[in-house]
């Protein structure tokens, strides 16, 4: 049950994040639909062999998981020897904590680190599989997340289908300045207020009967 409520809840997060910061970012919400609408067209859903060629989706992912790092603190390390780091002495056998949300927010690391801008990862090398340490949301080595390939899948189908076969907006008489970003800081971070929105399906009904 941790492993099917672990990969749920996280995959759920972020998706929910990310059509947050879309909402917020109308010009980002244009982009994305515009790929999609390009490479899927309006006659079928999203599949997993289309992700590799929705480079702007793939961004917006990236950027959400950045952004909204949905395990802010990586499972505990233990150090093996005695070691320094930034000017710290870290003696053998002392519990590690890797702070991965400050890290994702790290203006040395990023530029304008607190908007959300997938451009950043358009063209980037910079991947979410352990080996960059600016960003791991999966963690890294050999104690990092071991759905993270299945969990990354499902996530990029989710958001891109949801995107995809929806028309999505913000209550009347809400603005996007309105929309509430406020998190919960804790071993996980979703949002502090649930995402509310109109949703309206845009494509052909027969797509909808499948």
């Amino acid at each position: 049950m941790d492993l099917v409520a672990g990969g749920t809840e996280s995959a759920a997060v972020i998706v929910e994040w990310a059509i947050s910061e879309l909402l917020k970012n109308p010009e980002v919400f244009t982009k994305a639909t515009e790929e999609l609408d390009g490479v899927i067209g309006r006659g079928r859903w999203v599949t997993e062999k289309d992700i590799a060629h929705l480079p702007y989706i793939d961004a917006i992912v990236k950027e959400t998981m950045r952004l909204h790092m949905v395990v802010p603190l990586l499972s505990p390390r233990l150090s093996r020897e005695d070691t320094s780091v930034g000017g710290y002495d870290i003696p053998a056998g002392t519990r590690v904590l890797v702070n991965a949300w400050t890290i994702s927010r790290d203006p040395s690391l990023w530029d304008s680190p607190e908007e959300f801008r997938p451009e950043r990862f358009v063209g980037s090398k910079i991947d979410v599989k352990g080996q960059d340490f600016e960003l791991l949301p999966f963690g890294s080595g050999r104690r990092m997340c071991p759905g993270y390939s299945l969990g990354l899948k499902v996530i990029q189908g989710t958001l891109a289908n949801l995107l995809h076969g929806f028309a999505w907006r913000l209550p009347d008489g809400m603005t996007k300045e309105e929309l509430s970003m406020e998190e919960v800081f804790g071993l996980s971070t979703p949002r502090k207020f649930p995402l509310q929105v109109v949703v309206e399906p845009k494509l052909p009904d027969h797509v909808y009967n499948v």
